[in-house]
């Protein structure tokens, strides 16, 4: 029998509870924990390169690195809280950037070249989400699919070279000065995505069948959410932050190349781990996601003002996601 929210159309969704509320107390103790490590990173930073660590070019090349990463992960994020996966997302970054910089697009300007990067991470992610919600297919196997099949149409587009970008106002945007108050465009960009991500998945409906769909499929489907529909819509969620990526990472390089992209699919969801998404879907947070992106981006530049390895590097970032798996499963087992 159907409850009386159901009835009149609202969320049919359960009161917050106790066990809720210590989850989300959890959550934020997870938030202190990452800042904690960025205070830790920062002083390891200062203490050996504090002219180059501490210097404004350097925090600026870490927040721009984290940015593309960043907007990423925030699609990610979504998906893996509402019980997916998508290991496609770095490919469609590359297939973004190679189809918005060929000699046809750039004659339309940086409209065009902005409007190509959307419509193809729009594109990706509508087949994901059609194959996975209605086809349907698995998640892992449906984005696997789309991670061989991007990459080869962004080689096959290229035809394995660096496609140069030649428009000026996009070129611009990656210069000093479009800085605003010092902060560089994509660092905004970075931003305003975060915050409209945290508010989707906080204060809507959208955000809440998010959680419930991830935490119980089933259940939410009885209890009246279009569970088909909600997938559809994670997947193209996550394909506009991939078409936002690739934009931002074509003023970033000045270049679309079919390598773009690389490994951001492992990337991405290690800062969602990290930052406290369950990876059986059900629970997680924008804020824990952005930090974990900054605490990677962080770890990178130091190993490279230090001139570490990157297997070195490669290593470390391991070793933390493994030790943060072992942490939520702790937790989630207490």
């Amino acid at each position: 029998m159907l409850s009386t929210a159901t009835k009149q159309g609202t969320d049919p969704l359960p009161p917050v509870t106790s066990r809720a509320r210590a989850a989300a107390t959890r959550l934020d103790l997870r938030h202190v924990s990452l800042l904690a490590v960025l205070g830790v990173l920062t002083l390891v930073g200062a203490l050996t390169k504090p002219a180059q660590f501490l210097s404004t070019d350097n925090l600026q090349l870490i927040l721009t690195q984290a940015s593309v990463i960043g907007v990423v992960t925030v699609g990610v994020t979504f998906v893996i809280i509402g019980g997916g996966i998508d290991l496609s997302v770095g490919a469609i970054v590359a297939l973004a950037s190679v189809w918005a910089t060929t000699v046809a697009t750039q004659e339309y300007g940086l409209g065009g070249i902005l409007f190509c990067s959307l419509a193809v991470g729009l594109g990706c992610g509508l087949v994901n989400g059609a194959l996975i919600a209605y086809g349907p297919m698995v998640p892992f196997i449906a984005t696997l699919a789309m991670l061989a099949s991007a990459r080869g149409l962004a080689l096959q587009i290229s035809e394995g070279r660096t496609q140069v970008v030649t428009v000026d106002a996009v070129l611009d945007l990656g210069l000093p000065g479009a800085y605003v108050l010092g902060v560089p465009p994509l660092v905004l960009i970075f931003g305003v995505v975060s915050v409209l991500g945290w508010l989707v998945l906080n204060r809507t409906t959208f955000g809440r069948r998010t959680v419930a769909v991830g935490g119980n499929a089933e259940a939410s489907r009885l209890a009246g959410i279009a569970v088909k529909r909600q997938r559809l819509m994670l997947y193209l969620l996550s394909g506009l932050c991939c078409g936002i990526a690739a934009f931002m990472l074509v003023v970033l390089t000045g270049s679309g190349q079919n390598t773009n992209g690389n490994l951001y699919e492992l990337d991405a969801i290690a800062a969602a781990i990290i930052g406290g998404t369950l990876l059986s879907g059900g629970r997680g947070t924008i804020t824990g996601s952005v930090l974990g992106v900054l605490v990677f981006t962080t770890i990178t530049n130091l190993f490279a003002l230090n001139n570490l390895q990157s297997d070195v590097q490669q290593i470390a970032k391991g070793a933390i996601i493994v030790a943060a798996v072992l942490v939520q499963k702790g937790r989630s087992t207490s």
